[in-house]
C-alpha cells in the first residue's frame, strides 16, 4: 500500500517540494523568476494550505513544486494532499523540512497517509506520484504511526460477513506472529466456564461464537501497560433493535478492537521497554432464541450483578469483564477504546473523541499531547453525582441510566467500576469513522487517539 514512498537512494532526478506558508507567501513570491511570477498569477495559485502548483523551467518542463502549509499539528494534511493530485514523477522534501524534525515526521506521516486506500474489494488506483522517503529517525516514527493507523483502518472498512470474532482473532494471531508475541483466546461456553461472564451473555445470541482475544508481549519485569479494545464486529442492537438506517456502520462496532491493535503494532514496532497486553471482548449481538434480553440480569467477572435495561448498550457489558482482567494485573497505564454512546458524538462531534480518566497526569498528556500532535482527544467528566442514575432495584447496578441524559459519561461511570485497581485508567470513547474524505482521510475506518496515546506512552518509557 504505502510502496509510493521510495528510498532516497533510489530516486532518479526528483523535483524538489517547496513549502510555504500564507503570512510569507509575498514575500516568497518577490524572489522568484519573472517567469515563476507569472505562472503563479495565470494559476491564480495563492499559497492557500493544502495546495499545490509545478513550476516551469525555462524549457517548460517542470522544475519544481511549491505547497501551500502552515507549520502546525494539521500540516500531515497538507503533505497529504500531494500524494493523489501531482502527476506521475519523482518528488523529494525540501532541505528546510527535513532539518526541522517535527516538521519532517508530519511531512512523511502526511505522504504516507495520504496514498492509504482500502481495495480490498476494488481496484482503487494507486498514486502516479512517489516520494523519496528520507533515511531519518522522523522518517522512521512516520511510518510507525502510518502503519498503525493503516492496520485499524482496514480491520474498520472490513464487513462484518468477512470480519466476525473469528476473524478479529486471527487479525490479532497475524500481528502477535509478526512481532513474536504470544495470543490465547477463550472462545464460546469456555468464557463462562473461565468466568467472563457478561461477555458470554452478549455474545451467545450469534451463530459466530464470542471470544476474549488476549494477546502479552514484551519483558515480562517491565512496566506493564494494557489495552482493551470494544470488539462488537456487528452490532444490531439485540432486543432493542437498532433501525435499519442505525446498523449501516455497525460494522465499525469493533472499532475500539481495531484502535489497540493499530496502538499495539506502533509500541511493538518501537520496541518500547514495556510489558504490553491487549484484551478484546470479541462478539457480535444478535438476535435469535438465545440472545440476551431486556431486564435480564446478568452476572460479570468482578461479580457485580447487571441489569440489562437495554440491550443495545452491550458494549460496556463486554468491556466489564475485559476491563475487571485487566485491571487485576494493576497495570500502571490502562486505556481503553470503545466506539461506545451516540452521546459522546452529540457532545463533541464525530472528529473529537471523549476522553475519561481517573488519573489528571494521564488525561492531561493524553489531551494536551493529542492537540500537540493534530490527534485530539477533549476530557469529559466521571461526574459521581450522576452515579445513582445507574440504580438498579433487582441488580448490582443497571447499564443504562435511569435518565436521557449525559449518556457518555454515564457509560463511563459505569465502566470505572471495573476499572478498578489500574493505577492510571484512560477511557476513549469514539467514532472510529471518516464520513467523507479529505486527504490522508479518505471515507471509512479511522484510527482516532491512537497516535496520541502512543506519544504519551513513548515519552514515558521510550528509550
Amino acid at each position: 500500500m504505502f510502496d509510493h514512498l521510495i528510498p532516497a537512494s533510489s530516486a532518479q532526478n526528483p523535483l524538489t517540494i517547496h513549502t510555504v506558508t500564507t503570512s510569507g507567501f509575498d514575500a516568497w513570491v518577490n524572489g522568484l523568476s519573472d517567469l515563476h511570477k507569472s505562472w503563479i498569477g495565470a494559476n491564480r495559485f495563492e499559497g492557500k494550505r493544502g495546495t499545490s502548483l509545478l513550476l516551469p523551467a525555462a524549457d517548460g518542463a517542470a522544475a519544481c513544486v511549491v505547497l501551500g502549509f502552515e507549520n502546525d499539528a494539521k500540516a500531515v494534511w497538507d503533505f497529504a494532499s500531494l500524494v493523489m493530485t501531482l502527476p506521475k514523477g519523482t518528488y523529494q522534501l525540501e532541505t528546510s523540512v527535513l532539518e526541522d524534525e517535527t516538521l519532517c515526521e508530519r511531512a512523511v506521516l502526511g505522504l504516507y497517509l495520504g496514498g492509504y486506500r482500502f481495495d480490498r474489494y476494488r481496484k482503487i488506483d494507486a498514486p502516479l506520484a512517489q516520494f523519496a522517503r528520507p533515511d531519518t529517525a522522523a522518517a522512521d516514527r512516520a511510518e510507525n504511526s502510518a502503519r498503525g493507523i493503516a492496520l485499524a483502518r482496514d480491520l474498520i472498512n472490513v464487513p462484518a460477513n468477512d470480519m466476525g470474532p473469528a476473524e478479529l482473532a486471527d487479525a490479532a494471531s497475524s500481528l502477535a506472529g509478526e512481532f513474536d508475541a504470544s495470543v490465547t483466546t477463550i472462545i464460546g461456553e469456555e468464557l463462562e466456564k473461565q468466568n467472563f461472564p457478561a461477555i458470554y451473555a452478549v455474545g451467545k445470541g450469534s451463530d459466530r461464537a464470542p471470544r476474549l482475544i488476549d494477546m502479552r508481549w514484551g519483558d515480562e519485569n517491565a512496566p506493564r501497560v494494557t489495552l482493551v479494545g470494544k470488539g462488537v464486529c456487528f452490532d444490531t442492537g439485540g432486543y432493542d433493535l437498532k433501525p435499519a438506517s442505525n446498523m449501516l456502520l455497525m460494522k465499525k462496532d469493533m472499532g475500539g478492537a481495531a484502535q489497540v491493535l493499530g496502538l499495539a503494532r506502533m509500541i511493538m514496532a518501537a520496541k518500547l521497554p514495556v510489558r504490553l497486553r491487549v484484551l478484546i471482548p470479541a462478539v457480535e449481538n444478535m438476535v435469535s432464541g438465545n440472545a440476551f434480553r431486556p431486564s435480564d440480569v446478568i452476572n460479570t467477572r468482578k461479580g457485580v450483578t447487571v441489569e440489562v435495561g437495554n440491550t443495545d448498550a452491550e458494549g460496556r457489558l463486554v468491556l466489564s469483564d475485559a476491563l475487571t482482567e485487566a485491571a487485576s494485573e494493576d497495570p500502571e497505564v490502562l486505556l481503553d477504546f470503545a466506539t461506545l454512546t451516540g452521546a459522546a458524538r452529540v457532545a463533541l462531534g464525530l472528529g473529537l473523541p471523549a476522553l475519561f480518566s481517573n488519573n489528571d497526569e494521564l488525561a492531561n498528556a493524553l489531551q494536551n499531547t493529542g492537540m500537540e500532535i493534530g490527534d485530539p482527544v477533549w476530557r469529559l467528566p466521571i461526574w459521581e453525582d450522576y452515579r445513582p442514575l445507574l440504580d438498579s432495584r433487582v441488580a448490582d447496578t443497571n447499564n443504562i441510566s435511569s435518565g436521557a441524559f449525559g449518556g457518555a459519561i454515564i457509560a463511563a461511570l459505569f465502566l470505572d467500576r471495573f476499572a478498578q485497581g489500574a493505577k492510571a485508567w484512560a477511557h476513549i470513547d469514539l467514532m472510529a469513522w471518516n464520513p467523507s474524505g479529505t486527504p490522508g482521510k479518505p471515507e471509512g475506518g479511522e484510527a482516532q487517539g491512537i497516535r496520541a496515546a502512543f506519544r504519551v506512552l513513548s515519552d514515558r518509557y521510550g528509550q
